[in-house]
């Protein structure tokens, strides 16, 4: 009896190896599809991730990784206990939480707004309008905030000192680094960030508006009722991965509009593994203060996932 039930099993197990490969057989040209995505992420993101192991050496590019003197958690030893290290996470979680709180809303407030619109022709100009700034580089939008922000005949400025009588140093003053940042970032990527937003918007059921208004509900409740349900969950997916670049402000744009004046608001994780890691040398340190945002990075994630899973929400993983 128990040789039948082997047979059994394993004539069971056969036929669903068989049938996965005939599946993957039927649909190979979807994974052939699939193939340069894959080999572009094995090459340009697993494959580097084995450099990480110079964050427990004192590295040396003459002597390379293999024969590089192993010092274990020196590197994240200094590092914490480093007189920086709170500054720059003071620094790098006010940015990172002001970018919550005002940036991620932004492009689902746009696209709620701009789904409202009911003449094709003027959403499809506004919806170009508000992409355009997403194609410009950073040293494009920094030389923008210069020529409008600078107390040297700045166009804000200007107007201020018309109706105050004095000018606003906001490219030199710290309490007005942060607006500043969250300004040009807000500007530059709401647009394009409505363009996933936009996409589900349009695969709500129509026929729930309909039973909408004919229940008696305006443009806000449908709006409530109807719209925001419908994109919750990509709402929430949006917001993990988000989550998961918390302490990514970006170093481009800090490392412009940063100047010895603002500096104290200004030095992030980002910023300090350029100035350490590349004008410095300490490429072992610098990789440890890397490896450390990226630890940071999986254990928001992946929290962030299980508590929208306990909340009923479809998750990453």
């Amino acid at each position: 009896m128990e040789n039948v039930h082997e047979n059994k099993v394993n004539s069971v197990v056969q036929k669903n190896k068989k049938s996965k490969w005939q599946q993957i057989l039927k649909e190979k040209w979807l994974y052939f599809m699939v193939l340069p995505g894959l080999i572009y992420f094995i090459i340009f993101k697993y494959f580097p991730m084995w450099g990480i192991v110079i964050a427990f050496q004192d590295y040396s590019p003459f002597l390379g990784v293999w024969e590089s003197e192993w010092v274990g958690f020196e590197h994240f030893h200094y590092f914490f206990t480093n007189p920086d290290f709170l500054r720059l996470l003071r620094n790098t979680f006010i940015l990172a939480l002001y970018d919550l709180i005002f940036f991620f809303p932004a492009p689902i407030i746009l696209s709620l707004m701009l789904n409202e619109i009911r003449l094709s022709f003027y959403k499809r100009t506004l919806q170009t309008l508000v992409y355009v700034p997403h194609f410009m580089s950073w040293v494009i939008i920094a030389s923008i905030s210069y020529v409008f922000l600078t107390t040297s005949g700045g166009v804000v400025n200007e107007l201020i000192s018309s109706v105050a009588g004095k000018e606003i140093n906001f490219l030199s003053s710290p309490e007005w680094f942060r607006p500043m940042i969250m300004g040009q970032i807000i500007w530059k990527e709401t647009g394009w960030g409505t363009v996933i937003f936009l996409a589900a918007l349009a695969s709500v059921d129509q026929e729930q508006y309909e039973a909408a208004i004919v229940d008696g509900a305006g443009r806000f409740r449908r709006l409530w009722h109807v719209t925001l349900p419908a994109i919750r969950s990509t709402i929430v997916i949006l917001l993990i991965l988000r989550l998961g670049n918390f302490l990514d402000t970006g170093f481009q744009q800090i490392y412009l509009m940063s100047n010895s004046l603002n500096r104290s608001v200004a030095d992030v994780f980002d910023t300090y593994v350029y100035f350490v890691g590349i004008t410095e040398g300490a490429f072992s340190y610098s990789t440890a203060v890397g490896l450390f945002k990226s630890i940071v990075g999986i254990v928001l994630i992946v929290g962030a996932d299980r508590l929208a899973k306990k909340a009923g929400e479809g998750g990453l993983f």
